[in-house]
This record gives C-alpha cells, sequence and structure tokens, in this order.
C-alpha cells in the first residue's frame, strides 16, 4: 500500500512539472513585465512575468523596460516556467528566450524590481540570482536606478488610487 501511495504521489508531481511548462511565439509585449504568447493551438495567452515588477508605462523608464523586454522575446519562441494564474487571468512565469531568463536580464539592466513580496514563489536559486542582480542594478546605477528616488510600480499604481 505504501509504495503504491509514494508512486501515485510521485506521478502527480510529473504531471504537474509536465503542466507547468509552456512555450509559445511572443507575439505582443504590453509592458516591462507582461506579454502575449500565440500557443501551439493558435490561441493567446497573457503572461506576467514571475518574481518581478516593472514601471508603468507612465512611470519613468516605462517605455524603455518595455523595449528591453521586447529585445528580449518578441518575435522569438520562449518556454514559460510556471503554473499560478493572477487575478487577471494571466500566467505568472519565468520566460526563457534562447536560455536567457528574460525576467532576470529586465532587473539586471536595472528595468524591473525584484518583487519581494512574492519572492517566496520562486526557486531558491532565482530569488537569489534576482536579489542580486538588482543589488548590482543598484550599485552601477543601471537603468531606474539612475534617479535618485526611484518610485516602485506598486507604490506608484498605490498612489494612484
Amino acid at each position: 500500500m505504501t509504495a503504491r501511495i509514494l508512486l501515485a504521489a510521485l506521478l502527480s508531481i510529473a504531471s504537474a512539472t509536465a503542466d507547468a511548462d509552456a512555450s509559445g511565439l511572443v507575439v505582443g509585449v504590453s509592458d516591462g513585465d507582461t506579454l502575449t504568447v500565440l500557443e501551439a493551438d493558435h490561441s493567446q495567452r497573457r503572461i506576467r512575468l514571475a518574481g518581478i515588477d516593472a514601471p508603468e508605462k507612465s512611470q519613468a523608464f516605462g517605455d524603455r523596460s518595455k523595449r528591453a523586454l521586447s529585445d528580449c522575446a518578441f518575435g522569438r519562441q520562449a518556454v514559460l516556467v510556471g503554473s499560478k494564474v493572477d487575478r487577471y487571468g494571466r500566467l505568472v512565469a519565468k520566460v526563457v528566450v534562447g536560455g536567457v531568463d528574460c525576467n532576470l536580464r529586465q532587473v539586471a539592466l536595472g528595468l524591473a524590481w525584484h518583487y519581494k513580496d512574492y519572492e517566496r514563489e520562486q526557486l531558491a536559486e532565482d530569488r537569489a540570482a534576482y536579489a542580486t542582480a538588482e543589488s548590482e542594478a543598484r550599485d552601477r546605477r543601471s537603468g531606474l536606478w539612475r534617479d535618485d528616488e526611484p518610485l516602485a510600480p506598486w507604490a506608484y499604481r498605490r498612489d494612484r488610487r
């Protein structure tokens, strides 16, 4: 009986892992942390990049952040690693294009924050890499870190309500 339960648990984990990864062609970039993927069945799926929060379009560096994500992913095949769906129906995922973690790239360029409110949802190695990338971008004063007091997007959204 115990072996059967263990086997069922392992199969469940394997199935969940297989379902967690998807792929598709990136056909749209809305901003620095949201894009649209065309899946194999020709349906479009909106993706929210996991572990980061980029400036809103109307914020300083909003356009640069969007361009950087477009440079990383637009028109290319992307692997989507994640299974969470946010309250807007978007898949929350790490977006990998040609072996490059576009989420991490956004943070390393200084065009997104490592979103600490959701870091518990990241793998330990991603959490560490994103935190280090943000710290290094701050130290270099890259991207949005050039501003003396950059306003985090979550604070910007809160202030606009």
